[in-house]
């Protein structure tokens, strides 16, 4: 597997791979935050119209999400291990990892020739226009 991590980053630079955290934790707090105000947004324009339901502030807003995520849960956080549902959620969410096991292995023996190969029947395939 550390071929795979090693293809995947070659050529980059200590400096380009901070650069991608970074820029990865900044990505993510703000979808965050745009997800708090679209739901504050959303909630703010139908709740009160429709039933007569207070409006609500940013942090209540994601706190109400929090919350009923808690309550109506998702995959694997009911605690019904035995459910067929629980199960399938479990299965679901998570990628099976056990075959790249043989990642190092299928790269030492037949890794470069194997993308000239496929590299070599993109360019005899005639191009379509779409």
């Amino acid at each position: 597997m550390s071929n795979f991590f090693k293809h995947k980053m070659r050529g980059k630079s200590p400096g380009e791979i901070v650069g991608m955290v970074i820029f990865g934790i900044i990505a993510i707090t703000g979808l965050a935050i745009l997800f708090g105000f679209v739901l504050m947004w959303l909630w703010n324009w139908l709740m009160p119209d429709i039933f007569g339901l207070p409006t609500l502030t940013y942090w209540k807003a994601v706190g109400l999400f929090i919350l009923l995520k808690i309550l109506v849960g998702g995959c694997g956080s009911s605690g019904k291990s035995s459910s067929d549902k629980d199960k399938s959620c479990k299965t679901k969410g998570k990628r099976d990892f056990s075959k790249w096991k043989y990642y190092d292995k299928f790269w030492k023996e037949e890794g470069n020739k194997a993308y000239e190969d496929y590299l070599e029947r993109l360019n005899q395939e005639p191009e379509t226009d779409e």
